[in-house]
């Protein structure tokens, strides 16, 4: 009896889990920005947050509809790029985002990497960079391997032998894939692990 209660509360956990810490950073992140303007926040909660997702909504599209508005985007872009201090936080930041969202997302060519030879083994990951002869290594590319769990990966420098396109997933699949330490199945609804009963 007691197995019986152990199992299904962790089968509860396994539930619930996810969906409290979902609940939880959501929830996080509303309240944080809304008390950027307590005095509003305690009259109306959530209205700076809304406030807030309108506005951000408002400027990428005035950024990227209108001249004027790309105009100004530019100019802001340029003079944070150039200011020494905030340059080393504002670039890095920039790139990191863009490449996971937006017109410019890098992140878009997934790539199956042999990392060992013998035994031979494969790695998913990311094509970044397609060719590296700028830096002296001719027929190398750079790809990115995200690790599992983790907004977090690294860069490697392979030959283009070592490297073969992924059929039959997308990227987002495949960062789905990646992340999940292969958990996730090669379709966004697809799981390949399953919990015994």
């Amino acid at each position: 009896m007691t197995n019986a209660f152990l199992k299904n509360f962790f089968q509860g956990l396994i539930i619930i889990g996810p969906i409290g810490l979902t609940i939880f950073v959501i929830w996080s992140v509303i309240t944080s920005i809304d008390n950027i303007i307590p005095s509003v926040a305690r009259e109306i909660p959530g209205l700076v947050f809304l406030s807030t997702l309108l506005l951000t909504a408002l400027l990428g599209y005035l950024g990227n509809k209108f001249v004027v508005g790309r105009f100004f985007v530019d100019a802001v872009d340029r003079l944070l790029e150039k200011t020494p201090g905030i340059k080393h936080i504002y670039s890095p930041t920039k790139d990191v985002m863009s490449s996971f969202v937006g017109d410019k997302k890098k992140f878009s060519d997934p790539v199956w990497v042999k990392t060992n030879e013998n035994p031979e083994i494969w790695r998913i990951g990311f094509l970044t960079q397609k060719e590296m002869a700028d830096v002296e290594k001719h027929n190398y590319v750079a790809v990115y391997l995200p690790h599992s769990y983790a907004i977090s990966g690294w860069v490697i420098i392979t030959e283009e032998k070592n490297i073969k396109p992924v059929v039959g997933m997308t990227a987002a699949s495949a960062m789905k894939f990646a992340v999940s330490g292969g958990v996730a199945g090669f379709h966004s609804d697809e799981n390949i692990f399953k919990a015994p009963e």
